[in-house]
């Protein structure tokens, strides 16, 4: 049996370790454009902070692919999968033949539409590569602008700030962690970010970079011109799926899976970032693209993959983000549509900085957003996760230090 994986981030890694627990004969071939050992991606933010250092950064060892009997191919991005004739492509020519394919390529970048985008200094922050490349900038930067308020953009701006940069942060909407995040944490967030004099404008957009060779201004779709000498594109991400030939395998935003993280075509599998699987919260198909989702896909890719049948319930999106004095912790459904049937329960506690929110669609838990109230937040993402009906007053959820047990008794 022969087993190739695209992808040697967390989905990729898992999947391949449970296929050798499972399979010690099977040959595993891993498909990576990076060619570091395999690593934290959600940690880089981190790197750049100055919190860490890169060094702190892989989950496995050099070793890793030797232990394992996995024949890595490393620096090189697959250009073409033929599902017909069960053959993988890359870069550099070569094809390697399948019985049993994962795709886990994780997700690039979203790309923004701006000139001068070939100037130096202007990067994205989604490998560490990239955090490596802005380190080296750091030292020479005074002003630093970053391009959305996801949270790519959020953690960007705020591991700048801590490097000691004047950072302006541009958003669409009207805070950041739009969708991680209701408006009122979302200002909550805002508010605290602007108190470390982070300068945030929204409803505009970058029009054109301008410098010699390195960034030195952007001129904006109001005409203002804002100097600035490092540039981060935080603007999402998107499946990395190019390569996908979506005549034969279905893909939406991401490829679509079903419970066993198979696609439309048998004996080829999909899981993390690029996957698009049915969400707990919201039963319909989403692509969650966190890494405990992905670590999760991979392991249930895996043992399909070789032979022991078994189901994924779903993903759940949430965050848990730290910065300075405010916890926000989110999970589930936080924004939902205004015209639908759910029920949203809120408490405010301004003098403390306390907000806390919990969506429900009838007896059930389906979100949930948290800021200086995350002592309970596992309990309630788990009540999320196990679809548990609510059999007391609502109401108790809310409460800072409620004893699950002894109100689910």
């Amino acid at each position: 049996m022969r087993y190739v994986i695209i992808g040697n981030g967390v989905a990729g890694i898992y999947a391949a370790e449970t296929i050798r627990q499972l399979d010690d004969s099977g040959e595993i071939i891993m498909i990576g454009d990076e060619t570091f050992a395999p690593y934290c991606r959600p940690m880089i933010s981190l790197v750049l902070e100055g919190a860490i250092s890169p060094g702190e950064l892989p989950i496995r060892n050099g070793g890793f692919y030797h232990a394992l009997n996995i024949t890595p191919i490393l620096g090189s991005r697959v250009t073409r999968i033929d599902a017909e004739n069960r053959s993988v492509f890359i870069r550099k020519g070569e094809k390697f033949q399948f019985d049993k394919l994962l795709i886990a390529s994780g997700a690039d970048p979203r790309p923004i539409r701006a000139d001068g985008l070939d100037l130096k200094n202007i990067f994205f922050m989604r490998t560490q590569s990239h955090v490596q490349e802005m380190l080296k900038a750091l030292p020479h930067a005074k002003n630093a602008l970053v391009l959305g308020g996801g949270l790519v953009g959020f953690k960007a701006a705020y591991g700048l700030m801590h490097q000691g940069l004047d950072v302006t942060m541009l958003i669409r909407s009207g805070h950041p962690l739009s969708m991680q995040v209701d408006e009122t944490a979302g200002k909550m967030i805002l508010d605290t970010l602007v108190k470390h004099d982070l300068k945030v404008r929204g409803g505009v957009e970058v029009m054109q970079f301008e410098g010699s060779e390195a960034v030195r201004s952007a001129r904006l779709s109001d005409g203002t011109q804002l100097p600035c000498d490092m540039v981060v594109v935080g603007k999402g991400v998107l499946p990395a799926l190019s390569f996908v030939p979506r005549d034969q395998i279905e893909a939406d935003l991401g490829i679509l899976v079903s419970s066993r993280m198979e696609t439309s075509v048998p004996g080829i599998f999909a899981a993390g970032d690029v996957a698009e699987s049915v969400d707990i919260a919201r039963k319909t198909r989403w692509v969650n693209a966190i890494w405990p989702e992905a670590v999760a896909q991979g392991r249930i890719a895996g043992m399909n993959m070789a032979g022991r049948p078994i189901d994924y319930k779903g993903s759940l999106g949430r965050n848990v983000i730290r910065m300075s004095d405010l916890d926000v912790m989110s999970g589930g459904l936080v924004n939902p549509p205004p015209d639908a049937p759910y029920e949203i329960l809120s408490h405010t506690d301004p003098g403390r900085n306390v907000y806390r929110k919990l969506v429900f669609q009838e007896d059930k838990l389906v979100g949930m957003a948290l800021v200086n109230a995350i002592e309970q937040g596992g309990v309630l993402l788990s009540l999320i996760q196990s679809e548990t009906c609510v059999r007391v007053a609502k109401e108790k959820l809310l409460e800072p230090s409620f004893n699950y047990k002894r109100l689910m008794a």
